[in-house]
C-alpha cells in the first residue's frame, strides 16, 4: 500500500510549481471578482501578469488583523449587508445559503466560512499520512463548538471514507469508556488532552488496545511527547492547520520537518515585510490559499518557520518547512513608543551594504534601552552613524548600532529580540 495519499503528492516538483503558478492568475482574478475586499487590496494588480513567485511577492500581505477590522466594519453597516455575506468583511466568495454548510468564530471574533466542496479543509491529505485509512472509526476530540477543528478534521475523514465520533473536548471518563467500547483505530485531537486521556485510562485501569495511532495539531508537540506514546503503542504525528486556511502542512513517516499541502502557496517573507527570505532563513509564513469559496491571497499567519533543503524520504516531493518556530508579530513597547519590525525593515533597507539587522531591547522597566545589530562587511563611522539617524528618523527613539560580519545575527525569525528584564 503506498503511503501517498494521491498522484498530487509524489509528481516532479517542477509539474507542481508549474501547475500552481498556472492556477495563480485564475485565483487572482477570481478574488478580484468574488470577494469585495480583495476587489480594493488588489484593485491596481493586473491579474494575468501574477504568473510567478517574483510578481506574487508584489502583491500586499493580508493579516488577521485587516479580517477583523473589516468584519467589524460590516456588522456596523445595514442589515441587508451582514445577511448577504459581507459579515466576513469581504474576504468570503460565497454567502448564507445553500454554498454555505457552516460559520465558525475564532478570537476576536473573526468569523470564517465553510463551504460544502468535499473535505473543504483539505485534512484528508493529513491524515493518510498519519496512518488513517478508509474504513476506520476516528475518535474526533478537537472541539465541536465556535472553532472550525472539529469540523475540519471530521469533513476531512469523510472524505477518506472513515467513521467518526465526535468526542469533542472535556468528559474524560466518558472518553475513554467510548474509546473502549467503540475501539476506534485511532485519536484526533489537541496531544495533551490525548496524554490526559491516556492517564485516566490507566487510573481507571482500562486498556485502551485498538487506539494505535493519532493525528495531532493546535498546540506544540515535542520530541519528548511523541516518545511518550510511542512507549504506550501510540504512534502520533501532527499537521499545521489554521482556521483561516485549513491544512497548509503536514507530518509523514519520516519525521523530518512538515510536507507542505498540495492547495496552498506557501512562501517565507521577513516579519513585518512581505519580503521572501533566502532559502533556509527564518521567516513568517505568508499563505495564498487556492480555495475558490475563501480565497485568501497571500495571507500573513503570524507564523515563524522555514524551508527545510532536501525532499521527503517518503517520496513525497513538496517542499517541507521545519514546523512552527515562534510568532512573527515581535511588535514592542520602548520608552512608551511602540516599534515594529516594519520599521526596523525600513531601516536597514536604507543602507546597501547591510543585509540583515535585528533590535535587541535591553535593560530594566522604565530603563529600555535599544541596540540595533545589523549584518555588514564594513563597520565604518559613517555606516554607524547613518544607522543611528536613521533610527532616530523613523522610531522617534535614540539607538545605538553595533555592526557584526555576514552570518552573525541568530536564524530565528526574530526582528526585534525583548531582552528586557522584568523582575
Amino acid at each position: 500500500m503506498s503511503s501517498a495519499y494521491d498522484a498530487l503528492e509524489t509528481r516532479s516538483p517542477a509539474d507542481r510549481e508549474a501547475a500552481l503558478m498556472a492556477a495563480l492568475p485564475g485565483q487572482v482574478a477570481h478574488a478580484q471578482r468574488a470577494s469585495l475586499a480583495f476587489a480594493d487590496l488588489l484593485r491596481d494588480v493586473d491579474p494575468a501578469a501574477v504568473v510567478d513567485r517574483a510578481a506574487l511577492a508584489k502583491l500586499p500581505v493580508t493579516r488577521k488583523h485587516e479580517l477583523q477590522e473589516r468584519q467589524q466594519a460590516a456588522r456596523q453597516r445595514t442589515e441587508g449587508a451582514v445577511a448577504g455575506g459581507n459579515v466576513f468583511g469581504g474576504f468570503s466568495a460565497i454567502a448564507y445559503g445553500a454554498a454555505m454548510a457552516r460559520v465558525f468564530a475564532s478570537p476576536g471574533p473573526i468569523y470564517e466560512p465553510e463551504g460544502k466542496a468535499s473535505d473543504y479543509w483539505r485534512m484528508a491529505r493529513a491524515m493518510y499520512a498519519a496512518g488513517f485509512r478508509p474504513g476506520e472509526l476516528i475518535h474526533n476530540s478537537f472541539s465541536y463548538h465556535f472553532v472550525p477543528a472539529g469540523s475540519m478534521m471530521e469533513t476531512g475523514a469523510h472524505a477518506m471514507g472513515c467513521t467518526v465520533f465526535p468526542g469533542g473536548t472535556g468528559q474524560t471518563e466518558q472518553q475513554v469508556q467510548a474509546m473502549r467500547d467503540l475501539q476506534p483505530a485511532g485519536y484526533i485531537g489537541t496531544p495533551s488532552f490525548l496524554k490526559i486521556i491516556v492517564e485516566k485510562a490507566a487510573e481507571m485501569g482500562v486498556p485502551l488496545p485498538s487506539v494505535r495511532k493519532a493525528l495531532v495539531s493546535a498546540e506544540a508537540f515535542p520530541p519528548s511527547l511523541r516518545d511518550w506514546f510511542l512507549a504506550r503503542g501510540i504512534d502520533a504525528y501532527q499537521c499545521y492547520a489554521t482556521a483561516d486556511l485549513g491544512l497548509i502542512a503536514y507530518e509523514t513517516a519520516a519525521r523530518e520537518g512538515l510536507v507542505l499541502d498540495e492547495g496552498v502557496i506557501v512562501e517565507i517573507v521577513r516579519p513585518g515585510t512581505g519580503d521572501p527570505v533566502a532559502e533556509g532563513e527564518v521567516g513568517e509564513l505568508v499563505v495564498t490559499t487556492l480555495n475558490p469559496a475563501y480565497p485568501l491571497i497571500r495571507f500573513g499567519t503570524g507564523d515563524l518557520s522555514a524551508i527545510l533543503p532536501g525532499q521527503c524520504p517518503t517520496g513525497r516531493t513538496n517542499w517541507r518547512i521545519k514546523g512552527w518556530m515562534g510568532r512573527a508579530d515581535q511588535t514592542t513597547k520602548v520608552r512608551g513608543m511602540f516599534v515594529h519590525p516594519k520599521q526596523v525593515d525600513e531601516i536597514v533597507k536604507r543602507f546597501a551594504e547591510v543585509t540583515r539587522g535585528r533590535l535587541v531591547v535591553s535593560g530594566e522597566m522604565a530603563n529600555d534601552a535599544m541596540t540595533l545589530r545589523v549584518e555588514s562587511p564594513s563597520a565604518s563611522d559613517q555606516l554607524v552613524s547613518g544607522l543611528e539617524e536613521a533610527i532616530r528618523d523613523v522610531t522617534k527613539l535614540r539607538g545605538r548600532v553595533e555592526v557584526v560580519p555576514p552570518g552573525s545575527l541568530p536564524n530565528d525569525g526574530k526582528v526585534i529580540e525583548d531582552a528586557r528584564s522584568y523582575q
